[in-house]
């Protein structure tokens, strides 16, 4: 064996022990603030949320959102704060310390009731604990793209105990590739990551599914979804990349800015309880089947512009839960208005979790890690992954006709 090859293993084996302690600190951290922001001991933050008072709903999101903005007026006052999947892909030297600061800025907005994804800060945590616990061994330059890529995928893999997803997000999504090497090493990584947090994010929700007899079903409404997915994805693309400033606000507007954003969560969770944070409180409503036809319809509409808002007022965080919250809020309206206007009884929680897939098929462009990550998400039976895989790659195959036929036009 090489000191290459040696140097390399050794490094997927540190950067997946890490990986999975940047999963877990970030876990912790985030339901430390949950459990301070709305006074609660046990339970999930829908629990908490609805167990408060409405002041405290209102005032709480504000007040996070003020500290988180006046954390990064400071930070942005002394440094820049570089985009993790382009600092990778440029090979460019990872800032540790801002990068670690930001992540942790981003746990504080979320837990206190933003409505942005809490995935951000583990990638961005687990990159920068990857980069300092291999940063004397001989790697080159490609070998550190691909180290790095995988600490963020693992990341990502461990607070949503998905080893699949978080391997794929790295190959796939951040770099692009099928390469033994890069897939290999993005398996181990986030296997990894996953174990060493599963003590701290791994929760089970038994959950009743339709029986295996009706896939033949559930694979015709997941092409009937399809165009709603896609549609819904690419409008929630255009509005975040319409609310997302084009450079990094500094001024000290930030704090009244992302506070008032937080306000404005804050009192439309009076009514809906579900709105705050990153959208596990609407997968958890959509995949009890909690959720009426009115709320969902709300819930749809709601999410994705209370995320905008955030976005516009210079808040930094994920958007893969708001998208996939948004897709199951969408298949929510469906199923629920076909059961109260037909008179029938579709699963509400499978085409929730299909339309979901498909929404995320748009927002990530990867049908594959649409399907895997809704699947392990959700731990529902193995039928239901070729039912996703359906919706995911039926989805996928309308966007592409879509930018084909815009190609067209252009010429």
């Amino acid at each position: 064996m090489s000191r290459r090859t040696l140097e390399f293993s050794c490094a997927i084996v540190i950067v997946g022990l890490l990986a999975g302690v940047a999963g877990a600190a970030t876990t912790l951290l985030l339901h430390a603030v949950e459990h301070l922001t709305y006074h609660y001991g046990f339970g999930t933050l829908l629990s908490g949320v609805g167990g408060s008072s409405p002041v405290r709903r209102a005032l709480g999101p504000m007040i996070g959102g003020a500290l988180a903005g006046f954390g990064w007026w400071i930070l942005r006052r002394r440094t820049t704060v570089p985009k993790l999947a382009e600092t990778i892909a440029a090979h460019e030297p990872i800032p540790r310390v801002p990068l670690s600061i930001d992540a942790g800025l981003q746990v504080l907005l979320v837990g206190s009731g933003a409505s942005l994804g809490r995935e951000g800060a583990p990638r961005q945590l687990a990159a920068a604990l990857g980069d300092f616990g291999t940063m004397r061994l001989a790697l080159t330059a490609r070998d550190r793209e691909i180290l790095l890529a995988c600490a963020a995928g693992a990341g990502l893999g461990a607070v949503y105990s998905v080893p699949l997803g978080g391997a794929l997000f790295a190959a796939r999504i951040l770099l692009g590739t099928w390469h033994p090497r890069a897939l290999g090493t993005a398996l181990i990584t986030s296997s990894l990551a996953v174990a060493v947090a599963a003590p701290v994010t791994h929760l089970e929700h038994p959950l009743t599914w339709p029986d295996a007899r009706t896939s033949y079903l559930f694979a015709f409404l997941a092409l009937a979804v399809a165009p709603l997915a896609a549609a819904i994805g690419l409008a929630f693309n255009r509005v975040m990349s319409t609310a997302s400033p084009k450079v990094q606000f500094h001024s000290w507007m930030l704090i009244p800015a992302i506070a008032a954003a937080g306000l404005l969560t804050g009192v439309c969770s009076i009514w809906y309880p579900e709105l705050p944070g990153n959208g596990r409180s609407i997968l958890t409503v959509a995949l009890n089947s909690d959720m009426t036809l009115t709320a969902a319809c709300v819930i749809l509409l709601l999410k994705p512009l209370l995320t905008a808002v955030f976005l516009r007022a210079g808040a930094v965080g994920g958007l893969l839960t708001p998208a996939l919250a948004t897709g199951a809020a969408a298949g929510s309206v469906v199923a629920l208005a076909l059961n109260e206007l037909a008179g029938s009884h579709i699963h509400v929680s499978a085409l929730a979790l299909t339309c979901a897939a498909g929404v995320l098929t748009i927002t990530q462009r990867s049908p594959l890690f649409a399907a895997l990550f809704v699947w392990e998400l959700a731990h529902p039976p193995l039928w239901l992954l070729l039912v996703f895989a359906v919706g995911a790659f039926a989805a996928h195959g309308l966007r592409v006709l879509r930018e084909r036929h815009q190609a067209a036009g252009v010429r």
